[in-house]
């Protein structure tokens, strides 16, 4: 017989591979219900039974899907012990058990059985499981691993009869559904006889009686699902005229720094309250309170516009009763809106605990804190730390109950939504653990603990409600009405749902729920920020629950988070002490210390001059700003790890940004260039007259950097050092791209809708949108299209476009400041919250960020990592190792002949700040004399300024004329010809024109700057009152004062300029004079950038420096000078050879350099030297000069399947074992040495040189001992036009490249909250030097056959099809065939070729049946480019195609409908037959002066031997009358090919060129 049967029950067990005796693990059971049949299908019994509750309820959300409820239990249900005997003696009676997923039903019936200690007689029975066997059956995808999904029940029995069944998951009818099933499946062949254990004949007979599908078996299913689901929803009558809301204020609202999973603003959330008159408001972010600082301030300034209003208000009123007119505006709100700080916690019993399985994982749910006042703040910001300093798991802070006990002071706790502590209990464990947290959380915060109704229309939420209601009124608990929010518009659902699958990596058509292929998500639309009325209408049914709230708001006391900087303590020597200090917290002492060591600094500094009047005056008007601003123990701190740096041999910069217009900083050690001497300004730095922080910016070479950030945490304490964190948000492309990913949207159709952006640095679309008026005509015709697809719904582009402007601004992650570190006088928690880093947990970073950090009372440095301080110190270290001189850059003459000619020359390449392409042009114009050209220069080659470098090229040479509107400003106009480069300069002009203090020349300098023109205004009659009493021409001053306003926001800091000017210079001088030390450190502190290698090794080679490749007996781990001032590459530059390898072998060859392979291998350690490592040093020529052997050699194949390379290795740990045996033994003194047999390398056939070519660029990146394409370089440079006559008559030297610079400028210290949306960028990221370079290739077909290379095909095809953008959008009337010609390539038709060698080359089935797409990689001296042939150029082409092969492709350039551009690949010509097809002559050119016998020889002997059609010519010129003349050989005919032109390459006497 067999026994079919289901269970019901509460829930599912924490850890299904619990044993069946741990009750506490297994959940009880609320229903069983069986069926017997025999064993021809006949249905003998059938029971269905609800069990009686044994002390315990059934959850809501258990009792939502098998219907029954504690309250029906009760009242139905039977005793369990007389089921369980009942059930057993069933057991008894069959021989196979059957059921659906029936491992769970065996589980739940076994811990029962043990509860009630009955013999468990199911364990060993055997089992017929339906969802295991009908897995196969159904074929169901999205299992995992790429399996089968195991069927749901219903879908098994849909499956086979093609319908659902009535009442799933109530036991009675899915015992039935499954005997259906079971019987089905035995009669169709499914379930095989030995599961039955019955024979075949058996099976057989059985299918006889069913000819026809299994019907259903008679029995009676109690409606218990469907009773459960039908009952009335909880209706009321109230009209919402007749609630209340009293003191309402939404307190549970989500921002954006709930992340990826709320898209609401700050703003937002303080409109909405404010336009509903709510007397606060609140904020509440999952796990952190990153909001927190930037929520109180925008509050805060809420605040001071309803206060600043009101008061115009009662003046308007009180003017209106004096005049006796009539006054009707509406009194504006006058209560200001009170800020509630809270956080959404997610708790866990085992906060701390880092490891779980999938049977026993982390379970947590969430509840609300709001701080109550300041020290309720505090204690919130400990929690959310802990949170992540301890309990981070996956993504998630979590914190204990006991941890919120420890800190609840001054808090309120307020039950959550459904995820919720006590809600949790209630849906999913039952209301007896629902009361037990209940009491739990009412004994710990007593009355600041409150209980929290919502409506968002779930069916979970009226029972939950109910359960709390009752329990609120049973522990005297007051009720508020609350509704949660996560977004702000009703229609903006849609938006956090993409945000949310965002977050998690999935589809928004992945459906919300719980389990495998479902996601997680809000399931209804209802949490927006809904206004009073629908408040009203939601909580109908709780009128009462509003009465509590002005009770509640009478509990939060407001607070600031402002406050004036924290500085740690910074322990002075004690005779510096005043004992005054500890009582009213003076800086006497600190001061006292910082004016010793100033002067102290000064005396050595200024030896030469000893420290004049000059010198005294200005450091004493330094230290009296910094004595009022009460900030001595900042420059004490700075200068402190400054000089810790020094002596721990990091090298610092001179300085950085306005910190180094302070005399006192350069005199302590902080800064390296003398303010006074380049007239830099202390107020620039500190305005005296407005009391602010010092900021000073430090730049450490980038490989010590992390060393000082280290002593300082060891200095001061792990818990009291933080870095900063910065939030990375949605915007722009990367906005609709994961818009497009979530909405499923094809990526090439994606990214054409990101093409809609304007292509402008940390543009996004609500930019685009704002800033129309300001884009270029190309770019507004972008943001057309864009204004097109937002106003078009129906538009397939529409949903993408539309969804990204509204996440722009949600933050997506979080990452860690560039450079900021904050130094704290206590534990940085203590002060703000902290998180952790990604990469390190050990790292403390503020939850706060860098725009709010100085308000918020932190001390923030700037630790910058600045690698061309690493290059002048490792450069440094080269030039003594070869030449015992010892450079200290500080002592560098200014005044350095080869470094100014370097410059005039424009050989800047590796130049810091110097080096782009724009910058070289510039230099080589200037021809720079004297260090002021160099810092003007620095400051001018930014945007805006870059116009004004040509008249300032001009003046220096004298070919314009210098004038000065008023003699008086010569003296600080003449270094930079009449103009005003600087800041400093109209700082200066202001004090001596119109006599304004330092501090009103700074606040001039700040409002030009920034435009700020009332303060302009307020500043002009001044400017012209203080010219007139100076007795200045009022025309003169007024046209300076319009100069300036025009100019002056270009004007730079010159302190800055000086500081990057000074590294630079020092960077040229090693250069100029030390070029293949400097070279070499520029490439090592370079190496994992490819393509700047290899502009650096051309530099090399234009400079006369020869770069060789590694070689064990010369390399060091980075790049090095061997003793003929050759750059030899880098050991540690080489694919896997660590620094472990390199420094075994530097340090051996102390011993002596290595005699041969043998030699080598002998004398490395094995454990230093795997096969790894040895086969990386062969592909990379390392042993090419330490014997005859070449590469292919090591990799020869011996008789036993062993390369030579791995007999050379075990030879070489032979010989060690056999040396320390000897060197142990007791004869060691007597033995000889050790004689081990040599492996011979027998000769073998070597690599062809592509293939060693290859290999090399394998294991080093690029090729380094020469490239594919030498063989055929003459080929390429005369397709390039290298060759052509006027290129090599006219020598042109066309710019190639030209350069957007977008500099990051200084920012003044500002207090103002960023708006997110201003930081959206696609990538933010914190340069190490101050310009950024985008380069825009600005690519120019060259010489006759229209030649490009294949760095500038992208490049070409942008800057062709840029001006086409009109063409792009549907709405444009012409037809497609004229439009299609005109897109061809701009309109020309016209054909480009390219070359290069095929390094890759695939075929794939194309879209349409039958057809191929190939995918080719050519690739040249610039670079590698992949061209797609569709199936007919392929069929075409594909015989003249095959990797390694040289050919020149013809393309041209075709723009789809959609605007795409794509390139065709017309036709396909072997390099080596460039001359044959292309060229018709050679002409020599000659200086008739210059003839010689013997060069008439040479000529004849290379005639001779490359006879052949094309003609050869002679372009003859005579310099003394600059006379020329092209004649025609008429005897000799030549055959153009590589080796001729390579001997008359090598005679190095005359040019040439080809026609």
């Amino acid at each position: 017989m067999y026994l079919i049967f289901d269970t019901e029950t509460t829930g599912l067990p924490k850890n299904f591979n619990a044993p069946l005796s741990d009750s506490d693990n297994w959940p009880r059971m609320v229903q069983i219900a069986w069926q017997i049949h025999d064993d021809d299908g006949n249905l003998i019994e059938n029971q269905d039974y609800i069990i009686k509750p044994e002390g315990y309820d059934i959850p809501f959300n258990a009792a939502r899907i098998h219907g029954i409820t504690t309250k029906i239990a009760n009242e139905e249900g039977r005793d369990l012990q007389e089921i369980l005997e009942e059930f057993s003696k069933v057991l008894d009676r069959v021989r196979i058990v059957s059921g659906h997923n029936v491992e769970f039903d065996y589980n739940i019936v076994g811990a029962e059985f043990y509860r009630k200690n009955i013999k468990d007689n199911l364990q060993d029975k055997p089992k017929a499981d339906t969802m295991i066997l009908g897995t196969d059956y159904c074929k169901l995808g999205g299992g995992r691993g790429g399996r089968y999904k195991s069927p749901k029940l219903e879908e098994l029995y849909e499956k086979l009869y093609g319908h659902k069944f009535d009442e799933a998951h109530n036991a009675a009818a899915d015992v039935n559904a499954t005997a259906r099933v079971f019987f089905e499946m035995m009669r169709i062949g499914v379930i095989p006889s030995d599961v039955l254990k019955i024979s075949e004949d058996q099976l057989a007979y059985f299918k006889t009686l069913y000819p026809d599908p299994i019907k259903p078996f008679p029995i009676v299913i109690r409606r218990q699902v469907a009773d459960f689901n039908s009952k009335k929803k909880h209706t009321d009558s109230r009209n919402i005229d007749e609630v209340d809301l009293g003191k309402y204020f939404n307190f549970n609202s989500h921002s954006v720094f709930s992340t990826l999973m709320a898209t609401s603003s700050i703003n937002d959330l303080i409109k909405k309250a404010s336009d509903e008159n709510f007397p606060a408001v609140g904020m509440v972010d999952t796990g952190n309170m990153m909001g927190a600082f930037k929520f109180v301030s925008a509050v805060e300034s809420t605040n001071s516009d309803r206060s600043k209003k009101h008061k115009e208000f009662l003046a308007k009123k009180q003017e209106a009763e004096e005049n006796g007119t009539e006054f009707t505006e509406e009194e504006p709100v006058s209560d200001p809106l009170i800020p509630i700080v809270g956080c959404e916690f997610y708790i866990s019993e085992r906060y701390e605990q880092k490891q779980f399985t999938k049977d026993d994982p982390d379970r947590r749910t969430q509840m609300v804190l709001l701080a109550k006042d300041f020290n309720g703040y505090k204690n919130l910001a400990k929690l959310s730390s802990i949170g992540f300093l301890k309990g981070f798991y996956f993504g998630v802070p979590r914190i204990s109950r006991e941890l919120i006990a420890e800190y609840k002071e001054g808090l309120i706790a307020v039950t959550s939504g459904i995820l919720g502590d006590i809600p949790d209990a209630i849906l999913n464990t039952g209301e007896q653990k629902g009361e037990e947290l209940f009491k739990w959380w009412k004994e710990t915060f007593g009355d600041d603990f409150y209980v929290q109704l919502q409506n968002h229309k779930l069916p979970e939420e009226e029972h939950l409600n109910e359960v709390l209601l009752y329990l609120a009124d049973k522990y005297d608990t007051k009720i508020l009405a609350q509704n949660e929010t996560f977004y702000t518009q009703k229609d903006d659902a849609n938006i956090q749902d993409i945000i949310s699958c965002i977050k998690d990596g999935e589809k928004l058509t992945t459906p919300v729920g719980k389990g495998f292929g479902k996601r997680r998500g809000l399931t209804t639309g209802e949490y927006y920020i809904k206004n009073s009325d629908e408040i009203k209408e939601a909580f109908l049914a709780y009128p009462d629950a509003f009465d509590a709230y002005e009770e509640f708001l009478s509990k939060f006391s407001p607070y600031t988070l402002k406050r004036d900087v924290l500085l740690p303590k910074f322990d002075i020597p004690e005779e510096f002490i005043h004992a005054e200090d500890a009582e009213d917290g003076g800086k006497r002492g600190e001061m006292a210390y910082l004016t010793h060591l100033t002067y102290e600094g000064a005396r050595k500094r200024y030896v030469e001059t000893g420290i004049t009047d000059e010198i005294k005056e200005r450091l004493d008007f330094e230290l009296d700003v910094i004595a009022n601003t009460g900030y001595p123990g900042y420059f004490l701190i700075v200068q402190d790890f400054c000089n810790e740096a020094r002596n721990m041999g990091v090298w610092v910069g001179p300085g950085r940004g306005s910190a180094a217009g302070s005399a006192v900083a350069y005199c302590i050690g902080i800064t390296n260039v003398d303010p006074i001497k380049y007239d830099l300004l202390f107020e620039r730095f500190l305005n005296p007259e407005r009391v602010s922080m010092p900021d000073i910016d430090i730049d450490f070479d980038d490989e010590g950097r992390d060393r000082v950030i280290k002593w300082v945490i060891e200095k001061y304490g792990q818990s009291q050092v933080a870095q900063i964190i910065t939030y990375s948000v949605l915007g722009g492309k990367s906005a609709i791209k994961d818009a497009g990913r979530v909405l499923d949207l094809p990526i090439p159709d994606t990214n054409n809708i990101a093409k809609l952006i304007p292509p402008s640095p940390g543009m996004n679309i609500a930019k685009a949108l704002a800033k129309y008026d300001k884009l270029k005509p190309e770019e507004q015709q972008l943001v057309d299209e864009m204004k097109y697809v937002l106003n078009t719904p129906d538009d397939a582009r529409h949903d993408v476009l539309a969804s990204a402007k509204k996440m722009e601004g949600c933050i997506r992650n979080t990452g860690i400041h560039a450079c900021g570190v904050i130094i704290t006088p206590e534990d940085v928690s203590n002060l703000v919250p902290v998180t952790i880093a990604a990469k390190d947990a050990d790292i403390l970073v503020s939850q706060f960020d860098n725009s709010v950090a100085e308000s918020a009372g932190l001390l923030k440095m700037d630790f910058l990592g600045l690698r061309t301080l690493t290059i002048i110190k490792d450069a440094v270290k080269l030039v003594k190792a070869r030449h015992g001189i010892d450079i200290n850059p500080d002592l560098i003459p200014l005044d350095d002949a080869k470094t100014y000619q370097l410059f005039k020359e424009g050989r800047t390449v590796g130049i810091f700040q110097y080096e782009s392409p724009g910058m070289q042009k510039y230099m080589r114009e200037l021809k720079p004399t004297v260090f002021a050209d160099l810092i003007a220069m620095n400051a001018l080659y930014r945007p805006g300024p870059i116009k004004y470098i040509p008249s300032f090229i001009n003046r220096k040479h004298g070919i314009e004329e210098v004038i000065y509107d008023l003699d008086e400003t010569k003296e600080y106009l003449e270094e930079t010809y009449g103009i005003t480069v600087y800041q400093e300069q109209v700082m200066l002009l202001s004090q001596k024109l119109a006599n304004f203090t330092k501090g009103e020349a700074d606040t001039l300098r700040k409002a030009m700057g920034k435009k700020q023109i009332e303060v302009l205004n307020k500043m002009y009659p001044k400017f012209i009152e203080g010219g007139r009493k100076n007795n200045l021409n009022e025309e003169r001053l007024e046209k300076i004062w319009n100069d300036w306003k025009a100019f002056a926001e270009y004007a730079f800091n010159k302190s800055h300029s000086t500081c990057y000017a000074l590294i630079a210079y020092h960077t040229a001088y090693l250069k100029a004079n030390f070029p293949a030390e400097y070279m070499a450190s520029v490439m090592s502190n370079n190496i994992n950038n490819t393509d700047s290698i290899t502009m650096f090794m051309e530099d090399c080679k234009s400079i006369g420096v020869d770069v060789l490749g590694p070689d064990v007996n010369e390399s060091q781990y980075k790049f090095s000078v061997n003793e003929k001032g050759q750059i030899r590459f880098g050991l540690g530059a080489i694919k896997g050879i660590g620094e472990g390898p390199s420094e075994a072998i530097t340090r051996e060859r102390a011993n002596g350099r290595f005699k041969n392979i043998y030699d080598f291998f002998e004398r490395i350690l094995p454990s230093q030297m795997n096969k790894r490592v040895a086969e990386s040093l062969v592909l990379a020529g390392a042993f090419d000069e330490l014997g005859s052997y070449h590469r292919g050699q090591y990799f020869d194949i011996d008789m036993a399947g062993k390369t030579n390379l791995e007999r050379l290795i075990r030879y070489g740990q032979s010989f060690q074992e056999s040396k320390n045996e000897m060197e142990h033994s007791l004869f060691a003194d007597f033995a000889d040495e050790v004689q081990i047999e040599q492996p011979k390398l027998p000769p073998c056939p070597e690599w062809p040189n592509m293939h060693k070519l290859n290999k090399e660029k394998e294991i080093i990146g690029f090729y380094l001992s020469a490239h594919p394409l030498d063989e055929f370089k003459y080929h390429f440079q005369f397709m390039q036009g290298q060759l052509s006559k006027k290129s090599v008559l006219e020598k042109d030297e066309e710019e190639k490249l030209v350069t957007d610079e977008v500099p990051i400028l200084e920012k003044d210290s500002q207090d103002e909250t960023v708006d997110l949306i201003e930081i959206v960028s696609d990538d933010l990221s914190i340069g190490e030097e101050e310009i950024i370079e985008e380069v825009t290739k600005k690519a120019e077909p060259k010489g006759n056959f229209m030649f490009l290379n294949l760095d500038e095909v992208d490049a070409y095809k942008e800057q062709a099809f840029s001006n086409k953008q009109e063409e792009l959008f549907e709405e444009k009337k012409k037809d497609w065939k004229t439009l299609q010609k005109e897109r061809e390539n701009g309109g020309g038709g016209k054909e480009y070729t390219v070359a290069g060698l095929i390094t890759e080359y695939r075929v794939q089935d194309g879209f349409r049946s039958g057809e191929k797409v190939a995918f080719v990689t050519l690739e040249d001296y610039s670079g590698s480019y992949s061209f797609r042939l569709g199936d007919r150029d392929y069929m075409r082409l594909k015989e003249k195609l095959e990797v390694q092969r040289f050919v020149i492709f013809k393309i041209k350039f075709a723009q789809v409908k959609d605007g795409r551009v794509f390139v065709n690949v017309n036709d396909v010509i072997e390099l080596q037959e460039a001359f044959e097809r292309f060229a018709k002559s050679i002409s020599l050119v000659m200086d008739v002066m210059d003839v010689r016998a013997e060069d008439l020889d040479f000529f004849r002997t290379v005639l001779d031997r490359n006879k052949g059609n094309q003609k050869l010519k002679f372009y003859i010129k005579n310099i003394e009358d600059d006379s020329q003349i092209e004649v025609q050989s008429m005897k000799h005919s030549v055959d153009l090919n590589g080796d001729l032109i390579k001997e008359i390459q090598l005679l190095n006497k005359y040019e040439f060129y080809l026609n």
